[in-house]
């Protein structure tokens, strides 16, 4: 069999994962991928039920798929992801074009549903819940992720049940993956050319296997030689232990940002959200962590006029951003997910809702703003990614996460590099590498 597969992916860094293993799952009943939608056989949506319309985003992605190939053969259509697992029966009715839909937690199954598909050209849907089955066959899959930049799943699913979210639903109860067998995996991408690794979890600070955690995990990775930078996320503030916050005392490769989701900073709203943490106690992992490195930056998220929100409590989200001076951070109104508690809720009035929203945004790009004009005419470290088609620059990424331009030499790809800083705007920083500098100096 040679079929050419065309992957395009919505959502968290959680699916950019998922696919790249679908790719290598997939290339042992002989489909290769491809960037070319015109030339593929197999056309795969990997899906996110957490923004806003997702559903709609999927038979809107199907659309362009059947206009594209009006006077050609049709290909075969797989959807997969979390919409997959929330709407499977529906979307089979809905949308005849669809020949296949897997769930998240059953693509150890994908190549057998693709086969049975071609056999007998039954359209067919596979949504069970069955994480460590799927762990266990991937893992007998090399990992061909060459990115410099590279995410591993260590946990999926969550228990929290926070009132809007449709996690517990589409990926099912929390599971953390076998110790060794993340090391492992780590190793692997280390070879492939790996020197930044983001651990991830829907909540990966929940992570536990035996008496393992993440603080363990991460002095583990710390040990491969050729792994640079660490860092994780999604964390819960609930699971942000203390020995997880004593590892920013001794790790050395541990990035100094992190992605803690408040969601609001009324404790009202917490609690209508069931959030099962009240600002004080964010507040005091914040204090602690400050306390270890003050350099450390917060980022998050935050869900605005959620139903039950007053202008207090929008208020009191506001001092929170200000107060932290998060960076980095997504904030989005409040929109219902089928089947969650806060579904069928009052929602804010629309102008209401867009002026708060309009407002937290413009507290965090003056946080980003200020953050990122601090570091002009400063020298920084930055992880050389690859080189910029366009332009001939080098990209990499602060120890924040922010995105950097800079001229250097492209030898550097895969190594940190210092860089001064000579012009920032919101999302990026602009510069030129200390050595290219010092060179035309002398």
């Amino acid at each position: 069999m040679n079929q050419k597969i065309f992957i395009k992916t919505f959502g968290c860094q959680m699916n950019e994962y998922d696919s790249n293993r679908i790719v290598d799952s997939v290339k042992k009943i002989g489909f290769n991928k491809t960037e070319n939608l015109d030339e593929a056989t197999c056309y795969l949506l990997n899906t996110c039920h957490i923004r806003d319309k997702a559903k709609e985003k999927v038979y809107h992605e199907i659309g362009r798929v059947k206009k594209n190939f009006r006077y050609k053969k049709k290909p075969f259509v797989i959807i997969t992801g979390c919409v997959a697992q929330a709407e499977n029966e529906e979307m089979l009715k809905r949308e005849p074009y669809i020949d296949l839909i897997i769930g998240p937690q059953a693509y150890h199954k994908l190549n057998d549903k693709i086969e049975e598909f071609l056999n007998k050209q039954k359209r067919i849907s596979e949504t069970e819940f069955e994480a460590d089955i799927k762990f266990d066959y991937l893992k007998k899959i090399k990992n061909s992720s060459g990115k410099i930049s590279s995410f591993l799943t260590i946990q999926e699913g969550c228990d929290k049940f926070c009132n809007f979210c449709v996690v517990p639903f589409t990926r099912g109860p929390e599971y953390s993956r076998p110790f060794n067998e993340i090391i492992e995996e780590a190793k692997m991408l280390a070879e492939n050319g790996a020197r930044e690794i983001t651990l991830l979890g829907q909540n990966v600070n929940a992570y536990e296997y035996e008496n393992f955690r993440l603080s363990h995990l991460i002095f583990e990775i710390e040990k491969i030689p050729e792994i640079l930078r660490i860092r994780y996320m999604t964390s819960h503030p609930n699971d942000m232990s203390d020995d997880l916050i004593e590892t920013y005392k001794t790790s050395q490769k541990l990035m100094p940002l992190i992605h803690l989701p408040v969601q609001s900073g009324s404790d009202k709203v917490l609690k209508l959200m069931n959030r099962k943490h009240i600002i004080k106690d964010y507040l005091k992992i914040h204090e602690k962590i400050k306390k270890i490195n003050p350099s450390i930056k917060f980022s998050s998220d935050f869900i605005i006029a959620y139903p039950g929100e007053e202008e207090k409590d929008y208020q009191a989200t506001l001092e929170l951003i200000r107060n932290i001076k998060f960076i980095n951070s997504y904030s989005f109104i409040f929109s219902p997910r089928p089947g969650t508690t806060a579904s069928n809720l009052k929602l804010i009035e629309k102008n209401t809702s867009i002026k708060r929203l309009e407002t937290v945004q413009n507290e965090l790009f003056k946080n980003q703003v200020e953050m990122n004009s601090s570091f002009i005419n400063n020298e920084i470290n930055v992880l050389v990614e690859n080189k910029s088609i366009k332009t001939s620059k080098l990209f990499g990424r602060s120890e924040y996460m922010t995105s950097v331009i800079f001229d250097g030499k492209e030898e550097n790809i895969g190594r940190i590099t210092k860089v001064k800083i000579k012009s920032s705007n919101q999302n990026t920083l602009f510069g030129e590498s200390v050595e290219k500098s010092r060179l035309r100096v002398a």
